[in-house]
């Protein structure tokens, strides 16, 4: 039987103390169970709060001390850093930027410099590590699927990545309008993405959204998900 408590952490968008302070609960409430933590980031870790490059190199601290017991998914902020970083389109560039990209790159100006071309501020390692996230995770045994946006009902588990990373279809947030799929019985999608507009986690019998707006004054959130207990929740504020 699969006996792990995963902690799924929502949209961190630069917010480095709140997820500081966020991992500090998690630990300790795996300690209050006797387990090990798995921890498990639903994407945005970057854009927006003050200090995107101190949690790109948190979380990949946290995945080369326990990397059994970690995983952390590609949100659409890490998308389009990466594409502004490939240089594909101007567009990209200023897309990124309209969308607190700029405020990401000068947490990376303050700690690597500022130069001509801002890519150079960037740490290799942070942009090769964030290129090979996956885009969903999955728990089959249990009915678990963890992605930062959502999926397409009709198409699950086989949904293109723009999906995984973009969407906010009323077909994915009203279970009602989830079509009879094998695929989907029992299944409880674990996701980010949206803010909620009450600053509180949305828990209902098939989605949990745990983007409690961090960047936007509300708490950074994460659901536990224990084996045969109901979802709880943990927030830093």
């Amino acid at each position: 039987m699969n006996e792990t408590v995963y902690y799924a952490i929502g949209d961190v968008h630069g917010e480095n103390d709140k997820l500081a302070g966020l991992h500090d609960f998690i630990r300790e409430d795996a300690r209050r169970l006797g387990v090990a933590p798995f921890f498990v980031h639903l994407g945005d870790l970057v854009d927006r709060g003050p200090d995107s490059r101190g949690v790109v190199a948190r979380v990949m601290a946290l995945h080369e001390s326990a990397p059994d017991r970690a995983v952390t998914l590609k949100g659409n902020h890490e998308e389009m850093m990466l594409n502004a970083y490939d240089g594909l389109s101007a567009m990209d560039e200023s897309n990124w930027a309209a969308n607190g990209g700029d405020v990401a790159i000068a947490s990376y100006e303050r700690a690597n410099g500022s130069h001509e071309d801002w890519r150079s501020s960037i740490d290799r390692a942070h942009a090769h590590w964030l290129r090979g996230l996956p885009v969903m995770w999955r728990d089959e045994a249990r009915k678990l699927a963890f992605v930062h946006a959502g999926i397409d009902p009709a198409r699950f588990p086989d949904c293109p990545d723009e999906h995984k990373l973009w969407t906010r279809s009323n077909k994915f947030f009203d279970p009602g309008r989830w079509p009879d799929r094998p695929e989907l019985e029992g299944l409880m999608v674990v996701h980010g993405h949206t803010p909620t507009r009450d600053s509180e986690p949305y828990l209902g019998a098939r989605r949990i959204n745990v983007d409690t707006g961090a960047c936007f004054g509300g708490p950074l959130t994460c659901v536990v998900l224990a084996p045969g207990e109901k979802p709880r929740f943990l927030y830093a504020r």
